[in-house]
């Protein structure tokens, strides 16, 4: 009769232990799936505090090793590339790029008001560089929802100086081109410091859409586009305050 009690309990016991064993393992996965973004954002802070100081390749870069096609991209510094360049782009892409901390929140919620959608025009400097850096191509909910606080913490880390440097360093100006230097030299044959206002211009007219548009035999769409922007580059000059050293 001892016998017969114990071998009840001990069969009404299995069931409640294998019970604890699921529910502990539905912790312990619910521990790593809270723990991943965690683990994100310290890898891409580590990441961000190595590349303040080494010029990192992009992800259409790697993509392309990866893949082993070739690519061209000569590391640069600021000081290396014509300030007519520099002035073109932020005449071009970012007007407002010494105001903001990363994000242009007023051009932001006018997009987000826009029933037509979003476009580049609410995509800062700060911005594109993260999604040249760390993400991926291509417009999606999900990768501007990491874009937009990656973009402030890279700004503040690295300062705006070391952002437009970054950048100017992973645009893409053609198919396997990357960086100033190496558009200045494949597409006007000289040094991106020795680079003309009109050059400039043509070059900050094609980053919209590199694969398509070429600098250096520019349709009338691209000078249309590059006439605009070096009429608005005096505009801009008194806003660059944060590039100065």
């Amino acid at each position: 009769m001892v016998r017969r009690d114990q071998d009840d309990e001990e069969d009404m016991g299995r069931p409640l232990e294998r019970a604890g064993r699921r529910s502990g393992g539905l912790r312990r996965m619910v521990g790593v799936v809270m723990l991943l973004p965690l683990l994100l954002l310290v890898s891409v802070v580590g990441l961000a505090l190595v590349y303040s100081a080494v010029t990192p390749p992009s992800t259409l870069m790697l993509g392309r090793w990866l893949t082993l096609q070739p690519v061209a991209r000569d590391a640069v510094g600021l000081d290396a590339i014509s300030p007519l360049l520099v002035q073109a782009v932020i005449a071009s892409e970012d007007q407002r790029f010494c105001q903001h901390g990363g994000v242009d929140w007023g051009a932001l919620r006018d997009v987000v008001d826009d029933e037509e959608g979003p476009s580049r025009g609410a995509s800062t400097i700060s911005m594109q560089t993260v999604k040249n850096v760390f993400l991926w191509p291509g417009r999606s909910v999900v990768r501007k929802a990491l874009e937009i606080p990656l973009a402030m913490v890279v700004d503040t880390l690295w300062g705006k100086v070391r952002v437009l440097e970054v950048y100017l360093n992973v645009a893409e100006w053609g198919e396997g081109v990357f960086g100033a230097e190496a558009a200045a030299q494949r597409w006007f044959g000289k040094p991106a410091r020795a680079l003309t206002r009109g050059e400039a211009a043509l070059l900050a007219a094609v980053l919209p859409n590199p694969i398509l548009r070429n600098p250096a035999l520019p349709s009338r769409g691209v000078r249309a586009q590059a006439a605009r922007i070096q009429a608005r580059m005096n505009a801009v000059s008194g806003l660059m305050g944060c590039l100065k050293r």
